[in-house]
């Protein structure tokens, strides 16, 4: 009757995992050249997963952006950023965020969602602003996630360009999640 009891219990309390769904989900980048116009780009795959405790009501976010399928308009901008000068691609094929846990209403409210961010090598704080869900109730699978953020190029190590390139480089990510599977 105990194991009966403590399947019970830890089954309750085990965490919901749900995986981010790379067809449905994208990262694009933009930052300011010349102090004039906006030079942008779409990252590569968007995958990893979501943790959903239903009982301290909170979520925590594990993603991962890959930097070596970077596609912009132009293929010598791609060439550039794809480079050790800037997010060194071949050393470095991703961006991993990892946020803390945060209320639960946030995906349905919006709001922002702090954590780490890891580039190039080096990870530093990070936040981004959560748009308030078109479908609560359903974030991330009747329709996506949608969150902004900005970082200091410079913090990550690319200080090249100074003169020509802003050190300022927003980010725009669109999420969806797969169909809930639990532990």
């Amino acid at each position: 009757m105990g194991a009966l009891l403590w399947g019970v219990a830890a089954s309750a309390v085990a965490a919901e995992r749900v995986a981010l769904d790379p067809r449905r989900s994208s990262a694009e980048f933009e930052i300011r050249a010349m102090w004039m116009f906006d030079v942008g780009g779409r990252f590569g795959d968007v995958s990893g997963e979501v943790e959903i405790d239903r009982e301290a009501r909170s979520v925590k976010v594990w993603a991962r952006i890959g930097v070596a399928d970077v596609s912009m308009r132009r293929d010598s901008y791609e060439a550039w950023v794809k480079s050790a000068e800037f997010f060194d691609a071949a050393r470095y094929p991703q961006i991993v965020f990892e946020s803390e846990p945060f209320p639960l209403a946030t995906l349905d409210l919006g709001g922002d969602i702090v954590g780490s961010l890891t580039l190039r090598g080096s990870t530093q704080p990070m936040r981004f602003a959560l748009r308030p869900s078109e479908c609560p109730g359903q974030a991330a699978l009747s329709c996506p996630v949608v969150a902004d953020g900005s970082l200091q190029r410079s913090e990550f190590g690319m200080r090249t360009r100074r003169a020509t390139l802003a050190d300022k480089v927003r980010l725009h990510l669109s999420v969806s999640a797969t169909q809930a599977a639990t532990d």
